[in-house]
C-alpha cells in the first residue's frame, strides 16, 4: 500500500473491513443439550423419594464423620510427604550410574505397580501373620538388641499409612523420572562444568526446572490417593467411609451416607485443587503457553467472548 491510498486523519472509514468473530451455532447447541440433561439429572435425584436428604444434613457434619475426615488428611498427607521423598531417592537411584541402584529401583517399581493396592493394604494389615515378631539384631546370629509383637507396632493405622506410601512412591517415583528427562541434558553438563556435584546438580539444577512437568500428574496422585484411604476400611482403619459404613449399618441408610462421604471427598479435593493450580503457575512462569487457567478465569474468558459476539452482532443488526 503506498502513501498515497493511506487514509487521511478524518477520511470517512465507512468502507473498511470489520472483522467479525466467526459464529459457531454448534458450541451453543451442544452447550444447550447439556444444561438440559445436567437440570434433568438434578431433578431427578432432588425429587426422588428413596433418598432422605434430611438425613444427609443430620450426618454431614456429625462428630463421627468429621472424625474420619480428619483421619483420612492426616493419612494422605503423611502418606504423600513420605512417598514423595522416596520418589525422588528412587528416580535418582534409576538415573544414576550405579547398576545396583538402577536395578533395586526398578524392582521396586515393577513389584508395587504390579500388584493391587486392595492386595498391598490386606497384606500389611496381617503382617503378624508373616512375622509374629519384629526385631533388631546382628543379621544371620541369633544376638537380638530390641524385639516387638507386630501386631502391637504395626497397628492398623500404621500399616494403611505404609501401604498407601509405598504403592504411591512407585508411581510418583516414574512422575519424577519423566519430569527429570523432560529437562535438556545441556544443563547437567552445564553444571559439571561449573564443578557442581551431582547431588547438587539433581537438587539445585535438574529437580527445579522438572517441578513444571512434575506438579500436575503428582497433583492426580495426590486425588487419587485422597479416594484411596477408603480401601483401608477393609483393615478396619477409622477413616470417614469406614465411620460411615459403621453409621450406616445402624440406621440402615446406605445411600444417604454415601452420599455424605461423597460430598466430603469432593469438598477435600476442591480445596487441595487451588494450591495445586498456584503450584503450576509458579513454577511454570516463563512457559506463558503452558501456563494453566483456573475456572474463574476459563469463566471471564467465555463471558469476554459471549460479550464480543453479542456485540459483533448488534453492529450487524445495526447496519442492516
Amino acid at each position: 500500500m503506498t502513501s498515497s491510498t493511506l487514509p487521511k486523519p478524518g477520511q470517512d472509514r465507512a468502507f473498511d473491513i470489520e472483522a467479525l468473530p466467526l459464529r459457531r451455532p454448534g458450541r451453543w447447541i451442544w452447550a444447550i443439550v447439556l444444561l438440559l440433561f445436567a437440570a434433568w439429572f438434578i431433578q431427578a435425584l432432588w425429587t426422588n423419594k428413596n433418598i432422605d436428604y434430611s438425613v444427609v444434613g443430620q450426618y454431614l457434619f456429625n462428630p463421627e464423620i468429621v472424625s474420619g475426615v480428619g483421619t483420612t488428611l492426616i493419612i494422605t498427607a503423611i502418606s504423600m510427604i513420605i512417598s514423595t521423598v522416596l520418589a525422588v531417592i528412587l528416580a535418582a537411584m534409576r538415573l544414576s550410574g550405579n547398576p545396583v541402584a538402577i536395578a533395586f529401583s526398578s524392582f521396586y517399581v515393577w513389584l508395587f505397580r504390579g500388584t493391587p493396592l486392595l492386595v498391598q493394604i490386606v497384606i500389611w494389615g496381617y503382617f503378624g501373620l508373616i512375622f509374629e515378631k519384629i526385631s533388631l539384631g546382628i543379621p544371620f546370629t541369633d544376638i537380638v538388641f530390641w524385639e516387638v509383637d507386630t501386631n502391637v507396632l504395626l497397628t492398623a493405622f500404621v500399616a494403611g499409612i505404609i501401604a498407601l506410601t509405598l504403592n504411591e512412591a512407585a508411581y510418583s517415583a516414574e512422575i519424577v523420572r519423566s519430569g527429570m528427562l523432560s529437562v535438556d541434558s545441556g544443563q547437567k553438563e552445564a553444571a559439571a562444568s561449573l564443578g557442581m556435584s551431582p547431588f547438587h546438580t539433581f537438587v539445585r539444577i535438574l529437580l527445579p526446572q522438572a517441578m513444571r512437568v512434575i506438579i500436575p500428574p503428582l497433583g492426580n496422585e495426590l486425588i487419587s490417593m485422597i479416594k484411596n484411604t477408603s480401601l483401608l476400611s477393609l483393615i478396619a482403619v477409622m477413616e470417614v467411609y469406614t465411620r460411615a459404613t459403621q453409621i450406616s449399618a445402624q440406621n440402615l441408610k446406605q445411600v444417604e451416607l454415601l452420599i455424605v462421604v461423597s460430598i466430603w471427598y469432593l469438598i477435600i479435593v476442591s480445596i487441595l485443587s487451588i494450591p495445586q493450580h498456584y503450584l503450576e503457575r509458579y513454577f511454570g512462569r516463563g512457559v506463558e503457553r503452558n501456563a494453566p487457567t483456573s475456572t474463574l478465569q476459563k469463566a471471564r474468558e467465555m463471558t469476554g467472548a459471549i460479550a464480543v459476539q453479542l456485540q459483533g452482532k448488534k453492529k450487524g443488526a445495526r447496519r442492516g
